[in-house]
């Protein structure tokens, strides 16, 4: 300490300069620590874009994670499916985890530009959601509903189809439907009536149940249940939820908006499966690493989505098994189709 002390008044020629240059280190190395404080803060952050409809369980896995990772803040962020995909390809909006209520919204809009793999993780089927004061609902039956939403005075709502995998599905719900029930022209008058309790996501129309505005709404059975709401069980044949009935359901599609204006993309009935990925350039992987290992595990993440009504699907088959890290590839398993 001494040498450089005798170099520095010996250079700068005075304590003047060299108190100076002792306040610019000092400075810079307050400059350093808050720099080191702010990026630790910033990686603590891990941001999860996510359906509407994994709302509840995701809020409890997010709880449960939290007790066993203290220091990590888990900012979770609801919106339709479609519309949580856009915040990252067209408002760049910065994401480590994105869970979709359809995995096939991660492979067309965020594969390969934003991830490269995608793991299924969950499925769940359409149902006819109702309340204590809807319409005719002591009627109502899985082989009726559709003569009694088509009458005046019988209100429903659905979500947006290019926002929302829920919205899409109900679409495609309604023309299985019409094939179901041998009514033709059914899915095109339904798709016509009570366009102004069209929704952005499925949980917003909720609030429309409770409060009387709607008589029925189409929703996933786990947000029913989550909620406590009864509903009307639709047949395997339009519900989505048989992964037996894959070629049936495949036999409707939906056009849908695009990833860019002007774009669409055609979805066909398929059953319903969730997919969740990690996104590249995520601002915080390790914790993003940390919280899929934990929703992916049987007795952790998975026991939770079991409990919320979504059964588990992992392992499950998946075109990009040879894309997914290493770590993550006992919850997947290669499509063999």
């Amino acid at each position: 300490m001494i040498p450089n002390y005798h170099f520095i008044r010996g250079y700068a020629g005075g304590r003047g300069p060299t108190l100076a240059l002792l306040f610019f280190l000092l400075l810079s190395g307050c400059h350093q620590n808050t720099q080191q404080k702010e990026h630790e803060m910033a990686t603590n952050e891990l941001i999860l874009f996510h359906a509407g409809s994994l709302s509840v369980p995701f809020r409890e896995v997010a709880d449960s994670f939290g007790q066993q990772h203290p220091n990590v803040d888990v900012k979770l962020e609801a919106a339709g499916s479609v519309d949580c995909a856009r915040k990252i390809t067209e408002l760049k909006r910065e994401c480590d985890i994105m869970a979709s209520a359809d995995y096939r919204v991660i492979d067309k809009l965020l594969i390969p530009d934003h991830t490269g793999w995608l793991i299924p993780f969950a499925a769940n089927e359409m149902v006819l959601v109702y309340h204590g004061r809807s319409r005719y609902s002591g009627e109502v039956s899985a082989e009726n509903w559709p003569d009694y939403l088509m009458r005046d005075g019988v209100y429903y709502g659905r979500s947006n189809p290019d926002s929302d995998p829920c919205g899409y599905r109900t679409v495609l719900t309604l023309r299985l439907a019409e094939q179901h029930y041998d009514k033709p022209g059914m899915a095109s008058q339904l798709q016509a009536k009570d366009q102004r309790f069209i929704r952005p996501k499925e949980t917003d129309l909720l609030a429309l149940l409770e409060s009387g505005a709607l008589d029925y709404a189409f929703l996933y059975r786990s947000v029913a249940e989550q909620h406590g709401l009864p509903y009307i069980t639709l047949p395997d044949a339009i519900n989505l939820g048989n992964p037996g009935l894959e070629e049936h359901y495949a036999g409707v599609t939906v056009n849908i908006a695009g990833s860019k204006p002007g774009d669409t993309l055609t979805m066909k009935g398929e059953p319903m499966i969730y997919g969740v990925t990690l996104i590249q350039d995520a601002p915080n992987p390790q914790a993003a690493r940390e919280f899929m290992h934990f929703l992916l595990t049987s007795d952790k993440g998975m026991a939770i989505m079991e409990r919320n009504g979504q059964p588990s699907l992992v392992p499950a088959a998946t075109d990009h098994y040879q894309q997914i890290p290493e770590g993550f590839k006992k919850y997947a398993k290669t499509n063999q189709r």
